[in-house]
């Protein structure tokens, strides 16, 4: 009888066959010339392997080694899930601002390789597959218009308008002719390789302007029922959205006054938002060019790694570099990470997309260095990669869930700032601007999709209902972020809801593991300890990182 460790073995093998896009990102060898089934029946596949694969693990549900219980458990998670959204259709509605298929496939070849002739040969029969994956992935969204199941119009949109950025004299195709030739690639080839990807996407979307968008729901709102689906997704706890909203306000009116406090040690003399204009502004506070931008979160990365290996946290070899990399064009704006390859071959990257922005403010990078790379998602996922005899292999490469991730990589900020690295009050005020964002997130994404009262204590609409707009007015005039930033954010919340409350509850998840620990081990309450568990556990589902950690 195999073990879970050996099921998990021979099913990340034959998911990556069948999701060779995803297999790319997770750093799973031998495949990067391969195109994922986006059509119905490449979701009944993956469907069928899921069940099969859950019918064998269901016996070990109760192993008694530890280790091999555990990898049961986590990977049964993860089927359920799966096989759940599968059975309610979801991939005839998979449509989003940020993350749908569409971004999956264009956005793969940022973490693929192209130094040698040979990585551009599979560069381009992945661009030669694109329209065989858009052709797939449009009859999904036929089946959603015939049943009426279909997105925001908002949604669409944006989707529509990035399908035609990618086919226009913008694309971020066209960067790699030059790109190829330069590795031996003939000319004439990669120009009809990147031609077929160009029209691939403009046929894509002329089809959602004209066949999807007159299809498309009109209101922005999915109602509570719904919401609670992908809120437990992300996170992997039920929550109370009432109190959990009524949170995120207590979080908001707190960290404004810590704001105000902190920008008096800045200037005194100069309002909260004289603070800001000045820090926004100051050249000598910010980075002239993209490469001083790259330069500064990698001098940022480095200290961070090399004052607290050791004493904080284990880093391996392997963890003591971070990529720091501007994103090409035409991308939603904003910050993530990649996750290195399973061999560390290609090594975990922080990327970067600022929009039309040249000129790049330090003070809210700082936290987001630390948020992006280490101690956030770079040691955490790098960790997991790196667990081969506690983790299986599809939970170390593969599984990574919003609330335990985001919620970490918060946690990092706070800890940084617990660990007295925001030596800056600058900084600090960047921190909180973070941390402030990050709450209004929770009472926006909420409060939109319920479509709830805005509080008559509120700073801004008291007592008006949410909507798009006044939740833009919210992340741009409360939260401080950039206008272009703000509807681009609320884009995402409303198209990928539950998502942006995963980061906020799942910090307040991991700050209750650790206060649970502490008062039970008294004197003995070891931080390091601590954080190597939560680490060692992976990015899982938060109840199973509460039973891990806790106990």
């Amino acid at each position: 009888m195999p073990s879970p460790f050996e099921i998990s073995d021979v099913f990340t093998e034959k998911w990556a066959d069948l999701s060779p896009i995803q297999a790319a990102y997770d750093g799973i060898p031998g495949r990067d010339h391969l195109c994922t089934d986006l059509s119905p029946e490449g979701h009944g596949e993956r469907h069928d392997l899921n069940r099969e694969t859950k019918e064998q693990l269901v016996e070990h549900l109760e192993h008694s080694d530890p280790v091999q219980h555990f990898a049961a458990k986590v990977l049964t998670g993860y089927l359920d899930e799966k096989i759940g959204a599968y059975q309610s259709k979801r991939y005839r509605r998979d449509l989003n601002h940020i993350a749908s298929p569409f971004q999956n496939a264009r956005d793969v070849f940022d973490v693929m390789a192209k130094e040698t002739k040979a990585d551009w040969g599979n560069v381009m029969a992945r661009l030669d597959g694109f329209s065989q994956m858009l052709d797939g992935y449009r009859r999904c969204l036929q089946e959603g218009v015939a049943a009426s199941d279909t997105v925001a119009v908002r949604q669409a949109e944006s989707v529509q308008e990035q399908a035609a950025i990618a086919a226009s004299d913008d694309s971020m195709f066209l960067s790699f002719v030059e790109e190829a030739v330069a590795a031996g690639v003939d000319e004439a080839a990669i120009s009809r390789s990147v031609d077929s990807v160009r029209e691939a996407c403009g046929e894509f979307a002329d089809w959602m302007r004209q066949e999807y968008l007159p299809h498309a729901r009109p209101g922005d709102a999915v109602g509570e029922e719904r919401y609670l689906e992908g809120a437990e997704e992300f996170l992997g706890i039920d929550i109370d959205l009432r109190e959990t909203y009524e949170w995120g306000w207590s979080e908001i009116h707190r960290i404004r006054e810590e704001m105000r406090a902190t920008s008096g040690a800045i200037d005194a003399s100069l309002s909260l938002e004289d603070v800001i204009e000045l820090l926004d502004t100051d050249p000598a506070r910010s980075a002239a060019t993209r490469q001083e931008f790259t330069e500064f979160v990698e001098g940022i990365q480095l200290q961070a790694i090399d004052q607290l290996a050791g004493e904080h946290f284990d880093v391996p070899e392997q963890l003591r570099s971070v990529n720091v990399n501007i994103a090409p064009p035409g991308v939603p704006l904003g910050a993530w990470y990649h996750a290195p390859s399973e061999d560390f071959s290609r090594p975990g990257s922080i990327w970067y997309a600022p929009g039309e922005r040249e000129r790049l403010p330090y003070w809210k990078e700082v936290s987001t260095a630390y948020h992006e790379g280490f101690p956030g998602h770079h040691l955490q996922v790098g960790t997991a990669v790196l667990e081969r005899e506690r983790l299986s292999r599809f939970q170390r490469v593969s599984v990574w869930k919003s609330g335990s991730g985001e919620g970490w990589a918060l946690y990092a900020e706070r800890l940084m700032d617990e660990l007295g690295f925001f030596e800056k009050p600058e900084y600090r005020l960047g921190l909180l601007v973070s941390q402030l964002f990050r709450s209004i997130r929770v009472v926006v994404d909420i409060g939109c999709q319920l479509e709830l009262t805005i509080p008559d204590d509120a700073p801004l609409y008291p007592g008006e209902v949410w909507d798009f707009d006044r939740a833009v007015d919210y992340m741009d005039i409360v939260g401080l972020q950039p206008r272009d930033m703000c509807i681009s954010e609320v884009k995402r919340y409303l198209g990928w809801y539950g998502q942006a409350i995963s980061y906020k509850v799942g910090e307040r998840e991991i700050m209750a593991m650790r206060d649970r620990v502490q008062a039970r081990e008294g004197s003995g309450f070891d931080r390091k300890d601590f954080h190597g568990r939560v680490l060692a556990a992976g990015a899982i589902r938060l109840d199973h990182l509460w039973e891990e950690v806790v106990g």
